[in-house]
């Protein structure tokens, strides 16, 4: 459907039973979940969909180590099924995948060995079904086989254990292209500006095409907040509305990421730190062809749509880095540098917390105007917070009721057995049944910056504008594509191709020097 098509069904005079903000992970999955279950569903996104912290995730479908190590067991357990459900529904989007933790003293191994033990019996049955082996104790010869830039010196031995991985972004736009299929209205560039109010309830919400400057008011029954960090902008304007004095109840926590070449960890296993100088984890973890080297937690203050690193991030993940690998990665070979907000929830006091202590699960509050709001979780669990938000408005009479569990053993869009690993280089793999018909267009054997470069074709830009809501130059290089997150500077270079391609498709040429800047803010290291 075009994009014309798209705001012409927005303009129509309707009230839908549930209006979602927010293009993220929780806004899609709630999308798709209400949709699925026969409720008339309209989304909006002031930018892109994943734009903000849903395409910045480690890569990891995981159900959280450090949470088993903190005695939360029943998080843990709900994040394990909620893997096996992603590794099942979504298969040419995540895999299974292989970590080791290696041991340099003694206790390191039965320890964590032992932990990992419980990790798998919590996952039970389903995870086996979903590909996931069991955990195995390693000697030293066999943790350096399976990591070969290891450090050796002292080593002796390491856990192998398994876990999930997926394309964040890529996952996003799935569940936005199944939402569609079920019926959903979903639209990108169109910012949610005021919410409605009559009577002291929320109608619906008046909402702007951020590219012509039309204005739409969207009715609903029921509105739903889920703009991630930026939920308490929306709530203190339903609460002004209201006469209600709201208070924050988001923290935003900093994750750095730094993208290395593949030479830096040539292996399909990831590596797992679990307690760094600081107490944090770090994790080496390969990625579409390179080394995904991470991450931070770091509190924020400011709500930046591009945040930017700290100096200090930078060199922790370097210097802990260094520590484990023979080939250590050095400023300049880092090819990308990406921060994602995470949206953590604060406690009733939070003075003095640091954000490694708050809380990641989720929360849902539902405001006296009927406002619904919900923030927090984490990637993996993304269908059984959607399950939440709806039992919590129909809780609240908001909706009607409805049966649950839809969406636990539907497969996404595009879904098939067999598909190459996410470790791997990009290409058509992450299309799943699609990639036929990506096939079908124009300048399909046509790979921008030169054969077995990019994995980008003119063919995926073309089909990313047709199909995918693609409608910048960054949407294509970032998101459908994720050369950017890969190596920045190519990404750059490609800005000219891809905003021909655009322009033929959609009649605009994307914005590549917007784009350029972008892809050189990724390169750019703090001193």
């Amino acid at each position: 459907m075009s994009r014309q098509e798209l705001l012409k069904r927005l303009a129509e005079d309707t009230t839908y039973d549930i209006a979602v903000i927010g293009g993220g992970a929780t806004g899609l999955g709630v999308a798709l979940d209400a949709a699925a279950r026969g409720y008339s569903v309209v989304l909006l996104e002031s930018h892109d969909f994943a734009k903000g912290t849903s395409s910045r995730a480690t890569k990891l479908v995981h159900g959280g180590v450090r949470y088993l190590a903190q005695g939360n067991i029943a998080l843990v357990k709900e994040a394990l099924h909620e893997r096996a459900n992603l590794l099942t529904n979504a298969s040419h989007i995540a895999q299974p995948l292989a970590f080791v933790m290696p041991s340099y003293k003694w206790w390191e191994t039965p320890f964590y060995g032992m932990g990992l033990k419980l990790y798998d019996a919590l996952g039970g049955k389903i995870s086996n079904l979903a590909g996931l082996g069991d955990t195995e104790f390693l000697n030293a010869e066999q943790t350096s086989q399976l990591m070969p830039n290891i450090k050796t010196a002292g080593l002796r031995g390491g856990v192998k254990y398994w876990d999930g991985q997926f394309d964040d972004a890529r996952l996003a736009l799935t569940l936005a292209m199944t939402a569609s299929e079920k019926g959903a209205l979903l639209v990108n560039y169109c910012a949610v500006e005021s919410l409605v109010h009559e009577d002291g309830k929320l109608a619906g919400v008046m909402a702007r095409d951020t590219e012509t400057g039309q204005t739409y008011r969207v009715n609903a029954r029921c509105t739903i907040n889920a703009t991630g960090v930026w939920v308490d902008l929306l709530r203190k304007q339903d609460g002004h509305a209201t006469g209600r004095s709201v208070a924050d109840m988001v923290a935003p926590s900093q994750g750095v990421h730094l993208v290395v070449d593949r030479s830096f960890w040539p292996t399909d296993h990831a590596l797992m730190v679990p307690k760094t100088e600081d107490g944090r984890v770090l994790f080496a973890v390969p990625w579409l062809g390179k080394t995904i080297l991470g991450t931070t937690d770091t509190p924020r203050h400011d709500l930046a749509r591009e945040p930017t690193p700290f100096a200090d991030e930078v060199a922790f993940i370097l210097r802990e880095a260094g520590k484990y690998l023979t080939k250590a990665p050095q400023r300049s070979d880092v090819k990308s540098i990406w921060v994602g907000l995470r949206p953590l929830v604060k406690p009733p006091s939070d003075e003095g917390s640091s954000t490694k202590q708050l809380s990641r699960e989720h929360t849902v509050l539902v405001s006296k105007s009927g406002l619904v709001t919900v923030t927090g979780g984490k990637w993996t669990t993304y269908r059984a917070m959607a399950e939440d938000v709806l039992t919590r408005c129909m809780e609240s009479h908001l909706i009607r009721k409805s049966d649950t569990g839809i969406t636990a053993h539907m497969p996404l869009s595009g879904a098939q057995k067999g598909g190459q690993s996410v470790s791997q280089a990009p290409g058509l793999h992450l299309y799943g049944s699609h990639a036929a018909q990506v096939q079908t267009l124009p300048g399909a054997g046509r790979e921008l910056g030169g054969a077995g470069v990019t994995g980008l074709t003119e063919a995926m830009v073309r089909y990313a504008a047709r199909f995918e809501y693609a409608r910048t130059v960054e949407d294509v290089l970032a998101r459908r594509s994720r050369l950017v997150f890969l190596d920045a500077k190519l990404a750059g270079s490609l800005a000219d191709d891809v905003s021909h391609i655009l322009q033929e498709e959609i009649g605009q040429d994307g914005d590549p020097q917007a784009f350029k800047k972008l892809a050189a803010q990724y390169t750019l290291l703090p001193v």
